[in-house]
Order: C-alpha cells, then structure tokens, then sequence
C-alpha cells in the first residue's frame, strides 16, 4: 500500500476518533435520572480515550508526512435520552472503530512502531465493545 493510501486509511480513523468524542461528550451532557449516576462517567471516559486515540492517529500521518484532517467523520450522531439508545449507538462506534484498527493493522505490519500503538488502540476498541455490551 502506498504511503498516501495509507495516510488516508489513518485519516477515516482520525475522524471516526473525533466523531466518537463528539458523541461521547453529547451523551453525557444528556444521560439523565439514575443512569447518569454510572453511565456520565462511562462517557466522559470514553470520550477521553478517544482523544487519546485521535492524538497516536494523528501522531502517525504526522511521521508518515501526511496531513491530518481536522473535521470529524459526519456519521449522524442521533441525539436522544433515551439511556439504551445510547449505549446501542455506543455500540456501533465502538464496533466500527475495532473494525477500521483491525484493518489498519494489516497495512502497517512492517512498522513495528506504528503496529504497537495501532494495536493498543485495537484492543482498547475491542474492551469498549465488550463494556457497552456488557451495559446493554
């Protein structure tokens, strides 16, 4: 894959990552009653590990010579609070994020480097998944 191929795959995940925060810190603001009590939290959270995530991401395109984008992705994020609704759109954010790093770690197999931080992201995603689930 071209390095330029590559930058844009790193970008689609750079943007989901922003969209995820932007989702995230929605939620939060949203999540009311008891729920708020357990689930404002797990957003805030989720929210912060994104943007840990966006930063590698970013980091990678940066030592590729690539651009970062700046704009998230526009998937629709449905405003609701209704506390299940939420966690299921959860659910597809984070089920699509291990989806991208899962693919993205098929690219980047010679850069050791890029491989391990990709990778943690990875298995990060793949807890989110188990955790929304878990709260479903």
């Amino acid at each position: 894959m071209s390095q330029s191929k590559l930058v844009e795959k790193l970008n689609e995940n750079l943007a989901w990552e922003l969209r995820a925060v932007a989702l995230y810190s929605h939620y939060s603001a949203y999540v009311k009653g008891i729920h708020r009590l357990h689930l404002q939290p797990f957003f805030d959270e989720e929210s912060a590990e994104s943007i840990t995530h966006a930063n590698t991401v970013r980091a990678a395109i940066v030592k590729l010579g690539g651009v970062a984008v700046t704009d998230r992705d526009q998937t629709e994020i449905v405003h609701t609070k209704d506390y299940k609704l939420m966690l299921q759109e959860s659910l597809k954010t984070e089920q699509k994020a291990a989806e991208a790093y899962e693919e993205l770690l098929a690219l980047i197999k010679n850069d050791d480097e890029m491989y391990d931080s990709i990778e943690q992201i990875y298995f990060e995603e793949l807890r989110s998944v188990e955790e929304v689930t878990q709260l479903l």
